[in-house]
């Protein structure tokens, strides 16, 4: 296969940085942006003009055109376009200051916004291209206590990426949505701030910040996920979503299993809605549910 460009955000640690790396062992060209580029300086070292570091705050979209010209101009097109950008903070939504809970979603969801829409005009006059927006299990199932903007970003990014797959998907756009379950990243580490949570919030969001240690926060391998990765935007085969670790398999499906029992517990009364159906009709009892 011929060499590709990946343009990558939030490349200097956890998976951006791995996802580099991968894409640059397989052969590969990247440009990996960072709010600090030199903390890529041992990459430049080691894989020399195969890899371009750029400064890039996502929540600057001028930025974000900027970057993706720049790497454009420097290796003749972008084969890739990995969101990966994005950080989170616990607390319970009631107390999140306000100012914090838009700060996240301004990286978590805006910066793939502009990221994607600044990326689309130059796939699109190459027709051809794949974009890879990193979410989280959380982003399909949700529920997380203290993760309130994370999670509300996530989903947002989830639907913004299926309206974008369907308007560009004949331009010759692909989409990738990947949904990791807990790995070993500085997610929950120093960037991640978890202020002292009130006492009624003890029991769920207290119940988080205490278990952010737990093996399940580091079970996976990001060297393993981006090598993954690289193997399956290269395929002719790309699922619209990737769930990476186990927890994540195993919490999409019971999700999906209690979501298709659900609705077809209410079936009759969700039906009943339409003029042209039977109403009103009974409510499932707690022994049909």
């Amino acid at each position: 296969m011929a060499t590709q460009t990946w343009f990558i955000t939030g490349s200097s640690r956890g998976f951006g940085r791995a996802l580099t790396v991968a894409a640059l062992e397989a052969g590969d060209q990247v440009a990996a942006t960072a709010r600090r580029p030199e903390q890529l300086d041992d990459l430049v070292r080691q894989y020399g003009d195969r890899i371009l570091p750029l400064a890039l705050d996502v929540t600057d979209r001028a930025a974000a055109v900027t970057a993706l010209d720049a790497t454009a101009a420097r290796f003749g097109r972008i084969d890739v376009v990995v969101n990966n950008a994005g950080y989170a903070n616990l607390a319970p939504v009631e107390t999140t200051p306000e100012d914090d809970f838009r700060r996240q979603f301004d990286t978590n969801f805006w910066g793939v916004y502009n990221v994607s829409t600044a990326a689309i005009p130059l796939l699109k006059t190459q027709g051809a291209g794949t974009i890879v927006q990193f979410s989280s299990i959380g982003g399909r199932v949700g529920g997380t206590p203290g993760l309130g903007s994370y999670q509300a970003a996530k989903f947002a990014v989830d639907g913004l990426t299926r309206v974008l797959a369907t308007e560009t998907g004949p331009l010759g756009i692909r989409y990738l949505v990947v949904e990791p379950s807990g790995f070993a990243t500085d997610w929950a580490g120093p960037s991640m701030q978890v202020p002292d949570v009130a006492p009624e919030y003890a029991a769920t969001v207290g119940a988080m910040a205490r278990g952010l240690d737990l093996p399940a926060f580091t079970a996976g391998d990001p060297k393993r996920a981006g090598e993954i990765l690289v193997r399956v935007v290269k395929s002719g085969n790309l699922p619209s979503h990737l769930l990476l670790g186990v927890d994540a398999v195993e919490m999409a499906q019971s999700y999906s299993r209690s979501q298709l029992a659900e609705s077809a517990a209410w079936a009759a009364v969700s039906r009943s809605a339409d003029v042209s159906q039977e109403y009103p009709v009974e409510l499932p009892n707690e022994e049909q549910r």
